[in-house]
């Protein structure tokens, strides 16, 4: 049950911060346009990207806690530095990004507003930090995930040796 748990919880968690490093990487792109092409390009991730997000962060954070109720030891001190930056993943989100989303849906492409570039850079911020946090997430997992491969097949060798 804890490989499918940790494998869950590797597949949501890196599936998650994959999309969030590719927003991050449209949005950066976006910089060099004016309002209406970036409203434009904002109303049209505003259509479906949080459907996607809410789809991988929230079964990344609920495989990744129950990892850590399964895990022991150090792996759970492991997994529990995942949890914290997947919290403030969240955290962020709730807090800065879904309010200016919510405030750009509004948006007109023919009449954005006088402060939209400010707008979009507290946005830009926002993203910015909760990918670095959602990817550094992902890495915690995986290297938690090799420590304890590492670990089993070590105490597998010594089964067989006769050692253990």
């Amino acid at each position: 049950m804890t490989r499918f748990v940790r494998s869950a919880s590797l597949l949501f968690s890196g599936v998650f911060a994959g999309f969030l490093v590719c927003v991050l990487v449209l949005e950066n792109s976006l910089r060099g346009f004016d309002a209406a092409v970036y409203t434009q390009t904002r109303l049209v991730e505003l259509d479906s990207l949080d459907k996607l997000a809410s789809a991988t962060l929230i079964p990344a954070m609920i495989t990744t806690v129950l990892l850590a109720i399964r895990a022991r030891g150090n792996d759970r001190r492991i997994v529990l530095v995942a949890i914290a930056l997947l919290v403030v993943v969240f955290a962020t989100t709730f807090a800065i990004n879904l309010p200016i989303n919510s405030h750009q849906s509004a948006w007109s492409v023919q009449n954005p507003p006088s402060d939209w570039a400010s707008v979009r850079d507290r946005w830009q911020v926002a993203h910015l930090i909760r990918t670095v946090a959602a990817v550094l997430a992902f890495g915690v997992l995986i290297t938690a995930s090799q420590i304890t491969a590492t670990v089993r097949d070590r105490g597998r060798r010594m089964a067989m040796s006769g050692r253990g």
